[in-house]
């Protein structure tokens, strides 16, 4: 049988498919960062859809194995996923490139709010909206589905994948999702017998253990010495330079779970006033990208000498700044660590967990926000039959749910 030419062979080192321009990076991840509505599942649906099966940058394996390490570094799992499909890609004006075209679309808008675009609540409330959380339903069991059948052939890893689904429906927790997945590595180390393994796909992704050792201790150094820096200085900077550092640093499970970090830190000392807080939240769950992008509000809402423009993007590097960080400094040890046996049979293991926690979050948060009527599921099955069986561009799926949802609220 004729090999995949999309696919090379197990052991070839393989840089990402071919190398490419920061600028082509630039425009697919600036697509994704228009359009990829539903919060971080969704978006790992539609990385998936774009970089495995439509570009082929790389297979199911390589990116479940890319997801389960940014599953358990803390920061925004899916910028991540991400950063470094662009670094692979084009090194690190790749990496920028791709953070850049995801981030920058959502980020630009909330500032704009921040300068007051009232008219963003009535959006987040609009059909059109509404019809773009219910296409993150069929994103989201699209991926569940491929990768259930490639990341789970057997009834070992389908028991590790339902086992999962179950222990984090009743734990719904980012704990409970970082425990689930570690119980899945053991199971697979311990338990699963896989035969002969082979080589897996090398991918360099540019970055030496060394340049990685010298990364992850950047990171630690910073989340140290920053706070102690800002309790010496009187003014707002470095204090909300600090607070927003510690907040991409600290805080696993996605967006939704720095919420209450970033509250507590520019609320009570009144750096932004709670009414403002509350409104651009609100305002942030109609735009596409991370929910981290909300640092970018915050900063523009904030008094001098932050504030506007300036102040937007300062605290959005500050939150994304661990997340670069992370991720480039794990990663050459990483690829060395799943070369081996024992690590492959915990990935396999890990892997099947990945799949039963994403079923998990297919239904809450995903299905619970977005599904309220049967027209909604009919909506949501028929954007699912576009994905699967037309095999449409998520793009044009996108369109069609947001133009959908807008036509179930104007005649309802």
């Amino acid at each position: 049988m004729t090999p995949d030419p999309g696919t090379p062979a197990s052991g070839e080192t393989h840089p990402a498919g071919r190398r490419a321009s920061p600028l082509e990076v630039l425009a697919v991840f600036l697509k994704l960062g228009l359009t990829s509505f539903g919060g971080p599942v969704a978006h790992l649906g539609y990385f998936r859809a774009e970089f495995v099966e439509r570009r082929r940058w790389l297979d199911d394996k390589s990116y479940a194995d890319l997801v389960a390490l940014c599953q358990f570094l803390p920061g925004p799992a899916s910028s991540q996923v991400g950063i470094a499909l662009g670094l692979g890609r084009a090194g690190w004006p790749g990496a920028l490139a791709a953070w850049a075209g995801f981030t920058l679309p959502s980020a630009i808008a909330l500032v704009l709010f921040a300068f007051g675009i009232a008219q963003w609540e009535g959006l987040a409330r609009s059909g059109a909206v509404h019809g773009l959380k219910v296409v993150a339903v069929a994103v989201v069991a699209q991926a569940v589905w491929g990768m259930a059948r490639s990341l789970c052939p057997d009834r070992p890893r389908a028991a590790i994948a339902f086992g999962a689904t179950i222990a984090v429906l009743a734990m719904p927790t980012a704990a409970g999702q970082v425990g689930v997945i570690v119980a899945g590595g053991l199971i697979g180390r311990w338990a699963l017998s896989l035969g002969h393994l082979p080589a897996l796909q090398h991918r360099d992704y540019g970055v030496s253990r060394t340049t990685g050792t010298v990364l992850l201790a950047a990171f630690g150094l910073l989340l140290v010495l920053l706070p102690a820096l800002a309790a010496l200085d009187d003014s707002l900077a470095l204090p909300a330079f600090s607070a927003f550092y510690q907040a991409g640093s600290l805080v696993f499970g996605g967006g939704h779970v720095v919420l209450p970090l970033l509250q507590s830190s520019v609320v009570p000392p009144g750096w932004v006033g709670a009414d403002t807080f509350l409104a651009g939240y609100g305002a942030a769950q109609a735009v596409p990208g991370p929910l981290f992008t909300f640092a970018a509000f915050l900063g523009a809402a904030m008094p001098s000498p932050l504030g506007g423009w300036a102040g937007g993007a300062a605290m959005l590097l500050a939150i994304f700044l661990p997340a670069f960080l992370l991720v480039a400094g794990a990663l050459p040890h990483w690829e060395a660590l799943r070369q081996r046996d024992g690590v492959q049979r915990a990935m396999a293991g890990v892997n099947a967990a990945v799949v039963g926690v994403l079923a998990a979050a297919l239904y809450d948060p995903v299905w619970t926000s977005a599904i309220r009527s049967k027209a909604d599921f009919g909506l949501a099955l028929a954007a699912f039959g576009l994905l699967v069986v037309g095999k449409v561009s998520p793009v044009v799926v996108v369109v069609l749910a947001a133009a959908g949802g807008w036509a179930l609220a104007a005649f309802a």
